[in-house]
């Protein structure tokens, strides 16, 4: 069970709205940690270690484990297992499907993970997320804004007078609240945060994109804020690769701490 105040109250605490993900690719983990019996799982436990002062929530993409088959899958678990409880965690799975197909999914990240939140693709309708609100104190994080240039080909086409993203955020708002519904809108789009604002004022939003992929966390916060701050902020490879050597947790401490103390003015 993981409640929005739970979530508010940790962003409080830490003065910080980040968000680590744990895109963990075994090719450009250290190369010391590659004599380890599972260097995935001992590089995440390190990046943990090194970042949970400074951040409220761990995304896991899980295609980097899932890739691996089922030894992947073990050290996917053990991550999961790891992270601290009072983080909020995240299986960036995208998933949606049929009905019963989204059950079985639901099932595997929600129950045999204990993941508190699943990523998902609404495409094929409000009917191939809904099995994902069923479970109490659990999240849906639909797709709405994405920041790959690709969101141009369908999110930001025009049906009627309004942008596709605007009719997933009004229709998957008819199944989830701000209680167990947020929303993936891309740190690259600063200026349609107000568009998505005026849907959604209050939900919380997961914005990738700062970092690496060049986003600005001060036009994020500009556009985007809301009176709970409403922004988990994700950085993936601008801190858990912030360096490959041997201090390679230290660094990544660096990085965390920064955006950490970039927040802090704004809560």
């Amino acid at each position: 069970m993981y409640s929005r105040q739970k979530l508010i109250s940790e962003i409080q605490r830490k003065k910080s709205f980040l968000c680590v993900g744990l895109d963990t690719d075994i090719t450009k983990i250290p190369k010391h940690l590659l004599s380890e019996p599972d260097p995935i799982f001992s590089f995440n436990k390190a990046i943990i270690d090194a970042t949970k002062d400074y951040c409220v929530s761990y995304k896991i993409n899980t295609a980097f484990f899932e890739a691996a088959g089922a030894k992947g899958w073990e050290s996917m678990q053990r991550t999961f297992d790891y992270l601290p409880k009072e983080c909020f965690t995240i299986a960036d799975a995208k998933r949606g499907d049929i009905g019963n197909t989204s059950n079985q999914y639901a099932k595997a990240f929600f129950e045999t993970l204990n993941a508190d939140s699943v990523t998902l693709a609404p495409y094929m309708g409000n009917d191939s997320i809904a099995p994902f609100f069923q479970y109490p104190g659990k999240w849906g994080i639909v797709l709405a804004l994405t920041s790959n240039p690709g969101s141009a080909d369908y999110e930001q086409q025009k049906i009627g007078d309004k942008f596709l993203f605007e009719h997933v955020l009004e229709n998957t708002c008819k199944i989830g609240s701000e209680e167990n519904l947020m929303f993936v809108v891309g740190a690259t789009k600063p200026q349609e945060f107000s568009i998505i604002r005026k849907h959604a004022p209050n939900h919380f939003l997961l914005v990738p994109g700062i970092g690496a992929q060049g986003g600005s966390l001060q036009e994020v916060v500009k556009y985007g804020k809301s009176a709970d701050i409403g922004l988990l902020i994700n950085a993936s490879r601008s801190i858990i690769y912030a360096s490959s050597g041997l201090n390679f947790a230290e660094d990544a401490t660096k990085e965390a701490m920064k955006l950490q103390q970039e927040m802090m003015p704004f809560i």
